[in-house]
């Protein structure tokens, strides 16, 4: 049998996408190998026979359905299926971010995804910091925040190092020539790119951005124990709760995106299901934050 770790990269992918097909289509067929990859209709019979070899435990072949099926003894060997990275997949099939080409899913299930007004980002924006960034350079930009002494757009000079999303917009964080701080500056509202220049500081020095402080979650208290148990189920959570290692730059994000803020204030505990059990060190955390 042929150690998996020794095929070619080629052959490894279309293994990989028949037992792909196996776990989550539930069946595979040579035209799908074809179509997929382009290769003729001798090289995936051969693919389909060296999966065979290399895991006869885990396919047969229906002769009614014309195509290759998991036996019941199925056991991925190649990959490791992921629940997340499938389920962001049909979310970005359904919102047009990517083509059926793009992934392995065959068999589409009807998706309904709750539309979200897409915060514009500039293609040669990003390109122009993605450069700043790798280059650890600085950069000029004519940027519209949101600040009440600052009403109008204006130029203003930054040295960027990373990037950072709250999971419905991406920030770029960046050293502020103006305020002499580590800030997030949110891509959308960066009207216009200018120059490049020297950095204005080193990446290092954002400590803010380099500490990690880790949220304790746990089933609101006010939940009845069934419904407690409920969200232990849904968050996955080991004896009664979960930990998140967040970077002190992100946590603010957090806080709101879970709602977190207001989730022991809440007369209604099934909007806020999850509250901060370390809540005394993770308020003087964010007291001390910048942003």
């Amino acid at each position: 049998m042929e150690d998996p770790a020794r095929l070619r990269w080629g052959t490894e992918q279309r293994l990989e996408f028949i037992e792909f097909r196996l776990y989550w289509d539930r069946s595979v067929k040579r035209a799908d190998i074809r179509e997929r990859f382009g290769v003729s209709v001798p090289q995936a019979s051969a693919d389909l026979a060296q999966y065979r070899e290399l895991a006869p435990e885990n396919i047969r072949y229906d002769a009614s359905a014309k195509r290759f099926v998991p036996a019941d003894t199925f056991e991925p060997r190649l990959l490791k299926p992921n629940a997340e990275r499938y389920l962001a997949q049909l979310r970005a099939l359904s919102e047009s971010v990517i083509g059926e080409l793009d992934t392995w899913i065959g068999d589409l299930p009807d998706v309904g995804v709750i539309p979200i007004p897409a915060r514009r980002v500039d293609a040669e924006v990003l390109r122009s910091f993605l450069q700043a960034v790798r280059e650890r350079r600085s950069i000029s930009i004519e940027y519209h925040s949101l600040n009440d002494r600052r009403p109008e757009p204006i130029w203003r000079e930054i040295t960027p190092h990373a990037f950072g999303s709250d999971g419905l917009r991406w920030h770029l964080r960046a050293f502020c020539h103006i305020e002499r701080t580590f800030k997030d500056f949110i891509i959308s509202r960066c009207l216009r790119i200018g120059e490049m220049g020297p950095p204005a500081a080193d990446a290092a020095a954002d400590v803010d951005w380099a500490a990690f402080f880790t949220v304790v979650l746990i089933p609101n208290p006010k939940l009845s124990k069934g419904q407690q148990a409920t969200i232990e189920r849904d968050y996955g959570m080991i004896d009664g709760r979960c930990e998140l290692r967040v970077r002190h730059a992100l946590l603010y994000y957090l806080d709101k995106r879970l709602r977190l803020d207001v989730a022991e204030q809440q007369d209604r505990p099934k909007e806020t299901p999850i509250v901060v059990a370390n809540r005394m060190e993770y308020e003087a955390v964010l007291g001390k934050i910048k942003y």
